[in-house]
């Protein structure tokens, strides 16, 4: 394949990730709503409704070569902490913050894997990347610039806050170190696997702290939760494990600047937002972030 062509289906994946994803807080918001759901029994809905697909990948992909002992290790690591720990504290974090609040906290995860990747992977940003950067976060300051002026309503707020930040840093070495062992294991092999080790303490939680009487929802919350591992699962992690392997983790990160534009869209959509002229002013400034990051210079 051309490098070019291939590198810019890496920012497309991105890109349909990354809005894939971002519909996850509101989902899961929209879920806490409609019933007294709890965070684990959400959870474990959306681990085990995207299950089958993904043993369903890795059935498919049975005659793939071995893989390492080191691999193995790297991908139930990866996912424990990449997949099941990351989206345990995200969804706890969501019970007290706004879905918004929450997407602008998790968005510091760009700034986590710049410095994990300079850290730990000698690859040291560029300018470019850098002045990217800053346009980026300048423009979700300015999007929930009105939500951050809000006073919080709940002095669990900042323990949200706190989860919330915890599960950015968690998927801020996921994808420094995924970005890595994808390249050995294949993008596909390696999200069904991880996914499908992430499902385990997900079940053996709400097996030991809720039970099967926790799952007499109502119908919407079931849609929901279908809807979250799905279209806010299956798809983009397949999406985003591909990108990583043709952009890499720091191009990855820069381009989820649309992510809090696609919540704050969707929370005016679904959960009675607002949007000002400032707020669709810092939208413009995420897409010129995205842009100076994913066209290369002449």
């Amino acid at each position: 394949m051309n490098p070019a062509a291939y590198r810019w289906g890496g920012v497309l994946f991105a890109l349909a990730g990354t809005v894939a994803f971002a519909f996850r807080p509101v989902l899961i918001k929209l879920g806490y709503a409609a019933a007294p759901v709890s965070a684990t029994t959400l959870l474990f809905l959306r681990m085990v409704l995207s299950l089958p697909f993904f043993t369903a990948v890795a059935w498919w992909l049975r005659n793939e070569p071995p893989l390492a002992q080191r691999d193995w290790a790297g991908i139930v690591a990866l996912g424990f902490l990449g997949y099941y720990l990351a989206s345990l504290l995200d969804f706890l974090g969501l019970q007290y913050v706004p879905a918004g609040h929450g997407r602008l906290i998790m968005f510091l995860y760009p700034t986590l894997v710049v410095i994990l990747s300079a850290l730990f992977l000698a690859k040291r940003p560029t300018a470019r990347e850098l002045a990217a950067l800053a346009v980026t976060y300048t423009g979700i300051a300015l999007v929930l610039s009105q939500q951050l002026g809000a006073p919080a309503e709940h002095r669990l707020f900042f323990f949200g806050a706190a989860l919330v930040f915890s599960s950015a840093m968690c998927y801020a070495v996921y994808l420094v170190t995924g970005s890595q062992l994808v390249k050995r294991v294949g993008s596909m092999r390696f999200t069904a696997y991880t996914m499908m080790v992430s499902t385990l303490p997900a079940v053996i939680q709400f097996a030991a702290l809720e039970g099967p009487a926790a799952l007499e929802l109502p119908r919407i919350v079931w849609v929901y939760a279908i809807v979250l591992a799905t279209v806010c699962t299956v798809l983009p992690v397949f999406l985003v494990a591909e990108s990583l392997k043709r952009i890499g983790a720091n191009r990855f990160a820069l381009i989820g600047g649309l992510g809090p534009v696609t919540t704050v869209l969707a929370d005016f959509a679904l959960l009675d937002g607002s949007l000002s002229a400032l707020q669709l002013l810092g939208g413009a400034l995420v897409i010129t972030g995205v842009l100076l990051v994913t066209l290369k210079r002449n």
